[in-house]
């Protein structure tokens, strides 16, 4: 993924490169993107911190994980009213995906992102059985990646946030840093 990233090279270079087969290095490359509210304490004047959707005040971050959940790279948080897809773009994640044709699977927060991004459908059952049928498929693909989040909010401290704001990146990147030390030792 990172040499992809760096050198922007084809997947056929790639895979030659790590002796890996072609689909080995598109399912490597291949990342899942999400994003997730940390809730917070904070008080009904703290306006840009609530999040209309859970209802309740937090701080926005994005996950980009691999296929089997692990965890590649956790956001800055940003003010929990911020939509999913406007916090993809402001960090960039948007723009490097579509110039270096990465395929992401994504949820529906992100439709209009790009063609690189794959996301359900909308009202599927009003669509064909295979709109449901690709629905089913991208949630199955889609569900090992839920684990970078579920490895995310299950340190103590991310589950209510009682610290300031401008902290709770760096803790998510903390935690990122004690999940990749657990993953390579």
């Amino acid at each position: 993924m990172l040499v992809h990233l760096r050198k922007n090279e084809t997947l056929p270079v790639l895979a030659a490169g790590f002796g890996v087969s072609t689909a080995t290095a598109w399912r490597y490359v291949e990342e899942t993107l999400d994003g997730t509210l940390i809730p917070i304490d904070r008080i009904a004047a703290d306006e840009p911190y609530y999040s209309m959707k859970h209802r309740k005040h937090g701080m926005n971050v994005q996950v980009i994980a691999r296929p089997d959940g692990t965890p590649l790279w956790f956001s800055r948080a940003t003010p929990g009213r911020t939509h999913d897809l406007t916090a993809a773009r402001a960090h960039g994640i948007v723009q490097a995906c579509l110039t270096r044709q990465i395929l992401v699977l994504a949820d529906r927060a992100y439709q209009g992102a790009g063609a690189t991004f794959r996301t359900p459908y909308y009202h599927h059952r009003e669509h064909p059985d295979h709109y449901q049928q690709f629905n089913r498929d991208h949630a199955r693909l889609r569900a090992p990646g839920e684990r970078a989040f579920a490895q995310l909010k299950s340190r103590r401290i991310l589950r209510r946030a009682r610290c300031s704001t401008r902290r709770i990146g760096t803790i998510a990147q903390a935690v990122h840093t004690l999940l990749t030390c657990n993953y390579s030792g």
